[in-house]
């Protein structure tokens, strides 16, 4: 029937207590199976900063094409306010979001950016409001994609053309965000995802993410085209560093030593920082050959303060319209779905088990309250777990809670500077797409990856995959390229549909979860294996049960609170581990430095065995 799975690259995962150091060699075993063995040590600070430097990196690429996409769809006016104290808004709202999700969420080391979903539902709003002129489909994709070098002028007097249109279209599309981030929250805390999850299959995340690799393609291709030898410089930076050098290791004097006979752990440095050092290259050689195409909608000089405290309403209120509604609907219904998405990907990459419905639960219920918070704050763009950077994760082979903490710190000082913040958009668009290419295509490989959980040689199987991908991809296509965009009478419903029917993420996990829940297949032939709802079954069932145990204890809530579960009102109780999960039996609670680690054993004192195997890669 199924094939034999094959044995993936080994990743590694660590908590804020971990070392990023190599495994020992592994023993021979069977292809199916997959290391579990702990990391011992501390993470030194220093390399913490770095490796949170690189993911701000990630983030600071996505929010920059976010609102230069949105602002470019715009018809020519002006902002009442600086676009850095826009952009600052963003990462404030990015950065609670990312320490809410990785302390009480879902606890998976996940950044929260502004996913594309947000702005395809943006696009379509804002599209609703231009003249109509504007809104044949040539001219509006031309506007929306290509026309980087429009000029944003910064206005404040009365007389201004355009200012009240662009004020109206942002509060607008806030209004709408602040809806998503309340409708996710609702279902969160009903526990409509945890659920869900159980239910999508291979069948069902495989797709979603090879279309969320591929989702990003045409704008990636767009800013690459600005100068395509500073891009290819980028991605063949990146590649030599992650892949070709990644191996090559370096002794790293740890931040405090555990003992006087401990020795310095070697680190596989270039892969580490296979996004940071080619970005500082490329950004420093373009600095030096005077060549900039940096876009003036965010770059502009204009008087952004050092010090500012975003705070709701400053600007002005969000504008809560029946269109908003249906495009905070749309928005909700596509970021959930990739949320989801990222929650399989990012256990998946770290060898964790599949995350558990409470994890799931709360994991987008606090997405929803940082869309909320982000809409408040006058941000066009709401917050969801980030592709790219899950993609990074998956570059540099490791991953850790203590690094999304400091990621969610920086982000919070950059949205209280926007003299900083701006200072990241001075990135050439040529980076930003080539950091981007590279993390969608690891996001893109891993769901390639998943096909083999499930029996692909089946009829039934080919025929989920390939629709779903296909349709995916053709529907968003076709109403772009439509020569009349149709009209059911109602603004509103027509927002809704014309969003929801351009949602790639959404197209693919929606077809393939309805195709796979009601075309009959044996568990075997879905890739769920011993009757198990789990997209990750297979791993899951061959890991010993100690480790297991000591990996499910990653989802479980913080010491604190867990304490409080039996307090929660009984609807409520879904965000709480159930009495059978794993590590609830033996020992009830465990403390906090048991819930940071990632990897099962991380906490534990590291066998002389184990030291001798890491001195062995010297």
């Amino acid at each position: 029937m199924s094939r034999s799975p094959l044995n993936p690259n080994q990743l590694q995962s660590v908590g804020s207590q971990d070392a990023l150091a190599p495994l020992p060699p592994p023993a021979p075993q069977n292809p199916s199976t997959h290391s579990w063995d702990p990391l011992c040590g501390s993470l030194p600070w220093g390399l913490s900063c770095l490796l949170a430097l690189q993911h701000v990196l990630v983030m600071a690429s996505l929010l920059c094409v976010s609102h230069l996409l949105l602002l470019c769809s715009l018809s020519p006016g002006g902002l009442s306010y600086s676009p850095s104290q826009l952009l600052a808004s963003s990462f404030f709202s990015c950065g609670v979001s990312t320490i809410l999700q990785t302390w009480m969420g879902s606890r998976l080391p996940l950044v929260q950016a502004p996913s594309l979903e947000f702005l395809i539902s943006a696009l379509v709003l804002t599209s609703q409001k231009l003249p109509l002129a504007m809104q044949t489909p040539g001219n509006c994709e031309h506007r929306t994609r290509a026309r980087a070098s429009l000029m944003m002028h910064l206005c404040r007097g009365p007389s201004c053309h355009g200012l009240r249109h662009w004020n109206t279209s942002l509060q607008e599309v806030s209004g709408a965000v602040v809806v998503s981030g309340l409708l996710q929250g609702t279902m969160g805390l009903l526990g409509s995802p945890g659920r869900v999850f159980p239910h999508c299959g291979p069948l069902v995340l495989a797709p979603s993410l090879v279309v969320a690799g591929l989702s990003a393609h045409r704008e990636v291709a767009q800013f690459c085209s600005a100068h395509w030898g500073l891009a290819l410089l980028v991605i063949l930076l990146m590649v030599v560093c992650s892949q070709h050098l990644g191996s090559s290791q370096f002794h790293v004097c740890p931040w405090r030593r555990a003992s006087a006979s401990s020795t310095h752990t070697p680190l596989p440095a270039f892969r580490l920082l296979s996004v940071l050092i080619p970005v500082a290259c490329v950004w420093i050689v373009s600095a030096f050959l005077g060549f900039s195409v940096i876009p003036q909608e965010l770059s502009a000089p204009t008087k952004a303060p050092w010090i500012w405290l975003p705070h709701p309403g400053e600007w002005n209120w969000p504008l809560l319209t029946p269109r908003a509604l249906a495009a905070g609907i749309s928005m909700a219904l596509a970021a959930s779905t990739s949320s989801l998405g990222c929650y399989a990907l990012c256990g998946r990459l770290l060898h964790l088990p599949p995350p558990p419905p409470h994890a799931c639960s709360r994991g987008l219920s606090l997405e929803g309250l940082g869309s909320v918070l982000a809409g408040l704050l006058g941000s066009p763009m709401g917050t969801a777990s980030s592709f790219p950077n899950v993609g990074k994760v998956g570059l540099i082979q490791a991953g850790s809670q203590q690094v999304a903490h400091l990621v969610g710190l920086l982000c919070m000082g950059l949205g209280l500077s926007p003299r900083l913040a701006q200072l990241l958009t001075t990135i050439p668009l040529p980076v930003v797409g080539g950091v981007l290419g590279v993390t969608q295509a690891v996001v893109l490989s891993a769901g390639f990856s998943s096909f083999y959980l499930a029996d692909i040689d089946s009829g039934r199987n080919i025929f989920i995959v390939g629709f779903s991908i296909f349709m995916a991809l053709l529907l968003p296509r076709w109403f772009r390229e439509a020569p009349v965009l149709f009209s059911t009478g109602w603004s509103p419903l027509d927002v809704l549909l014309h969003s929801l029917l351009t949602q790639p993420i959404f197209l693919a996990g929606l077809s393939g979860f309805l195709l796979e829940n009601t075309i009959p297949g044996t568990q075997l032939e879905r890739g769920l294996g011993q009757g198990l709802p789990s997209v990750f079954t297979a791993q899951e069932a061959r890991m010993p049960q100690k480790p297991r145990e000591k990996a499910a204890q990653v989802y479980r809530l913080p010491f604190p609170i867990q304490n409080l579960c039996p307090c929660i009102p009984q609807p409520l109780r879904c965000l709480c581990p159930l009495p059978e999960d794993p590590g609830d039996e033996e020992g009830g609670s465990s403390e906090p430095e048991e819930m940071a680690d990632l990897l099962p054993g991380s906490g534990e004192p590291c066998p002389e065995s184990s030291r001798e195997g890491f001195r062995s890669q010297k």
